[in-house]
């Protein structure tokens, strides 16, 4: 877009930048869309947010509060909220997902560096873990994140809805599930802690080693959200061999969570729950990001995203929603929706 070109130039020569090399960074499943810039001997990162679709103060709030508990968050050298423009500290290549790939025997060290920076977070006290006014994840907000699974994925079995009483008890079924998550420990919670978010700084120390990204959604929410986002992540596979132990050290970091109990038996019920809804909306995002906007790539991780909802849905407390699921989506139908052929796109 022309306009929004010239926009950015100006926003960067406002600020001192008249960067000699400009390359695209990444895209997300947002609108957000990310530039590295090089300017002489000076390196950043541009977040190119167009509103009305984007906001950059949640990202703004979120990342000055990390810095100030000590965590590495980008640091916020320029921005233009009206614009949604934001001049981002460059915090290198090294995400997770890259270093796994070219060195898995990094990955138990990873894991557990990413498991800490939670412990630490957690055991803050909520007066100073809590920004001011951060919204809660409330139980309506979480119905509307698992109705995304039957306003997109389902219409593509058939072409039609759920009939108006499947509806109704899918709906019920997982209100009540949420009310007991309002009940459970809160904290602030990122919501997309996990390996694609996450960078290995190798000139830092300590839980600064560990670089956050993505995190202009965060929220007060269940203790467990993050964890679970992190140990069931929808690009990828995490063995029940490494996903074990990293949950046995977050629990053995808290009296109430060390051995089994009422405690430990609540956090389990809560994850599960909170499993379960997460990988229900993102089966009905993926399904959007190709129908709507053309990102059909997600599609391939949507066979990953019904077996990790299937895991969660054999916890005993979501049992009647396991029904729900035999009933109106069985086996046979979780799956990835086709890619439209070219013609009727």
């Amino acid at each position: 877009m022309p306009d929004r070109d010239q926009a950015v130039q100006a926003f960067l020569a406002a600020h001192g930048w008249r960067p000699q090399h400009r390359s695209r960074l990444a895209d997300d499943a947002s609108f957000r869309s990310y530039d590295r810039l090089r300017d002489g001997q000076r390196r950043a990162v541009l977040m190119n947010a167009p509103p009305p679709q984007e906001d950059v103060r949640p990202f703004i709030q979120i990342a000055n509060h990390l810095r100030g508990l000590g965590l590495s968050a980008p640091e916020i050298y320029a921005e233009d909220c009206d614009q949604g423009f934001l001049l981002l500290e460059d915090l290198g290549d090294a995400t997770y997902t890259r270093v796994l790939k070219s060195t898995p025997a990094r990955e138990p060290a990873l894991y557990q560096l990413a498991v800490d920076v939670l412990v630490y977070l957690h055991k803050l006290p909520s007066a100073q873990l809590l920004p001011d006014g951060l919204a809660v994840f409330t139980t309506e907000r979480l119905l509307a994140e698992v109705n995304l699974l039957i306003a997109w994925f389902v219409p593509q079995l058939s072409g039609a809805p759920l009939p108006p009483e499947a509806i109704v008890s899918y709906q019920a079924l997982w209100r009540e599930l949420f009310d007991f998550v309002q009940h459970q420990p809160q904290c602030l919670i990122l919501r997309d802690f996990h390996v694609d978010n996450l960078l290995w700084l190798e000139g830092r120390t300590g839980l600064k080693s560990c670089g956050l990204l993505d995190f202009q959604d965060a929220l007060v929410g269940a203790t467990a959200y993050d964890l679970m986002s992190l140990l069931e992540d929808a690009r990828r596979d995490i063995p029940d061999a490494v996903a074990g132990p990293l949950k046995q050290r977050y629990f053995a970091a808290f009296d109430d969570l060390a051995n089994p109990g009422p405690a430990r038996q609540a956090f389990e019920a809560t994850y599960a729950i909170l499993g379960a809804g997460r990988h229900a909306k993102v089966i009905g995002i993926f399904t959007r990001l190709c129908l709507r906007d053309g990102k059909a790539d997600y599609l391939t991780h949507i066979p990953r995203v019904w077996r990790l909802l299937e895991s969660s849905l054999r916890h005993p407390m979501l049992a009647a929603l396991a029904d729900w699921f035999d009933t109106y989506l069985p086996h046979s139908l979780r799956t990835a929706p086709a890619w439209p052929a070219d013609e009727d796109r």
